[in-house]
């Protein structure tokens, strides 16, 4: 079973300055819940892993954030997530398989909304 992931989301900083921040990788990824910067890999690329707990069950993903677009004048960005469970057959690249898809749909929907509420207040408060 796989989940499809569309959360958009606001914040009240500037678009420029969203933008920016957006871009810079070792300062946003730590914004999500149990984020972290492992290693800064190129100029627009880092390795991460982020802790994850979904009701009673933990995970650790690990992978690779990238930039693999970006428009400064139509302020869009495009963001790569590559990301495998750590020790596990699961995956979170636009999708999540594995022991968090087997939690259900609204257990997972209702954490990543947690987390996104969360990461958009952090991201805010930049």
């Amino acid at each position: 079973m796989a989940i499809e992931l569309d959360h958009p989301f606001s914040t009240s900083r500037s678009v420029d300055d969203s933008f920016a921040t957006i871009l810079d990788l070792e300062r946003v990824v730590p914004c999500v819940e149990g984020g972290t910067v492992v290693e800064k890999t190129g100029p627009d690329s880092v390795k991460a892993e982020i802790l994850m707990k979904m009701g009673a069950m933990s995970m650790k993903l690990i992978g690779t954030v990238e930039v693999v677009e970006q428009d400064p004048e139509a302020h869009r960005a495009v963001v790569r997530v590559k990301s495998k469970e750590a020790g596990g057959q699961g995956h979170a690249n636009a999708q999540i398989t594995g022991k968090a898809a087997s939690m259900g749909e609204g257990v997972v929907v209702g954490v990543l909304d947690a987390l996104i509420t969360d990461f958009t207040g952090k991201l805010g408060a930049l």
